[in-house]
């Protein structure tokens, strides 16, 4: 089964950058980057990487649970399913076998604001990779009995994440209680009964506008040179026609005035604690702030929460958080894991309070150059293979608009001051911006609780 990203889970694709200059021996040389729009709107980009003879291939769908409504929540993630269950021209299941025939291997993820496509294969079957891709884009298959099939996997996926998983189940109910208007407030799995009620018209509809060239970014990390890349581009992407562009996503999120709570009982071990901020798109100029503040909270342990509430109050057994980087602001989220006998109104208080602090006093400049520290690290392991460097492209392609940014983003970290990160959680870390997930246990059916 090819793994989703979702909401209900606690990763995030996260930009992560260093804080010094890309420098050409390091082998970031914007300049060997080359991209071409296709005649039917496709956006193919190439990086020529040539130190092993593989190839990376990201396909960046603009779709995911931002663009649905009420009736069709879970379309995005359910076709992630379905573009690995056949064609008009190959079987269920003929797609990976060919690869794996090939040495190639696949996968795919659905977050709130795309769909990803992901190959890995030796430089050798470019051709045949790229003629996949484009008969899975141009001829998906909707035989009744592979949607019900698919229907139930996703179902089944759904009890897996949200049903069956205590911080799935309250992150699903705080995240639509801190969205009223934003579609950010559907789960990317869907709603029960909108994946028990999907008509084979709403997947047409929606495979139609969404799975359209014109709706695509490909991108080519890897042994492989870029006019070779697009001359096959041409041959078998550029004949599928482009689409009428999807309607924009108008609606913004109000500010919210108040903060908002949400209780979920359940059997569990343990009380949790959520608190998702409004937040930040990927790509506002703040973004490099917040993440360095994020990381400065709650990441690892020797952050402030986890020194302050696990080591000194011991009012939580963990702390974890992360931040959504989407085409609109999103939530900044984190978790805390309480005792079994832990009392959440002390193990709000105390996170309050640290909270508060970071808008009071801002952070220390030893946290700061520790934080700018860790990102240059992230940012070099995830660059050091072709599938980082694949995922960072795309990713500035789509949503900062411009992949070159991906270049120009190390010095953006290194200009982050105490006094930025303290004024912006002035503004987002606020009672009034958040919304507080509260899990209280309760007895099993056998009796049986903390």
């Amino acid at each position: 089964m090819k793994s989703a990203l979702l909401l209900t889970g606690l990763l995030t694709m996260q930009s992560v950058m260093a804080a010094a200059p890309p420098k050409v021996s390091n082998g970031l040389d914007p300049a060997v980057v080359q991209s071409v729009t296709l005649k039917n709107g496709m956006t193919v980009i190439v990086w020529p990487k040539h130190d092993i003879p593989n190839v990376a291939l990201y396909n960046f769908v603009k779709v995911g649970s931002r663009n649905e409504s009420p009736g069709i929540t879970g379309l995005a993630h359910f076709f992630e399913h379905m573009m690995f269950n056949g064609t008009a021209k190959r079987e269920p299941g003929e797609f990976d076998r060919i690869m794996e025939g090939q040495g190639a291997s696949n996968n795919a993820y659905t977050s709130d604001d795309v769909t990803v496509y992901q190959d890995w294969f030796p430089k050798t079957t470019l051709s045949t990779i790229i003629e996949l891709e484009a008969d899975r884009l141009q001829n998906l298959a909707f035989v009744p009995k592979v949607v019900e099939s698919e229907r139930q996997v996703v179902y089944s996926e759904r009890r897996l994440r949200t049903e069956d998983d205590n911080q799935g189940k309250l992150m699903e109910q705080v995240q639509a209680t801190a969205f009223v208007a934003h579609p950010y407030g559907n789960p990317t799995i869907g709603w029960p009964s909108d994946i028990q009620s999907w008509r084979i018209e709403d997947l047409q509809q929606f495979f139609k506008m969404y799975y359209a060239p014109n709706n695509c970014t490909m991108v080519f990390v890897g042994d492989v040179q870029p006019q070779e890349v697009f001359a096959l581009a041409r041959e078998h992407l550029e004949p599928i026609p482009a689409q009428t562009p999807p309607l924009p996503i108008r609606t913004k999120e109000p500010e919210q005035l108040g903060e908002r709570r949400v209780t979920v009982h359940a059997e569990a071990q343990t009380p949790l604690l959520q608190f998702a901020y409004h937040s930040l798109a990927a790509a506002d100029p703040e973004m490099p702030a917040l993440e360095l503040m994020m990381r400065i909270l709650a990441q690892g342990d020797s952050s402030r929460l986890h020194r302050a509430l696990v080591e000194q109050d011991k009012v939580a057994i963990a702390v974890d958080n992360f931040w959504q980087e989407g085409f609109d602001p999103g939530l900044s989220w984190f978790f805390l894991t309480l005792p079994a006998d832990g009392e959440v109104a002390k193990a709000e208080a105390a996170f309050t309070r640290e909270i508060a602090k970071v808008a009071e006093s801002g952070v220390t400049a030893a946290e700061l150059a520790k934080a700018k520290s860790l990102v240059i690290a992230d940012f070099w392991r995830g660059l050091a293979t072709i599938n980082g460097k694949a995922q960072q492209l795309g990713s500035y392609a789509v949503f900062h608009g411009d992949q070159s940014k991906l270049f120009d983003a190390p010095a953006t970290y290194e200009k982050v001051t105490s006094e930025q990160i303290k004024a912006l959680a002035a503004k987002i870390l606020t009672v009034n911006n958040r919304t507080v997930g509260v899990l209280v246990p309760v007895m099993g059916e056998e009796g049986e609780g903390p």
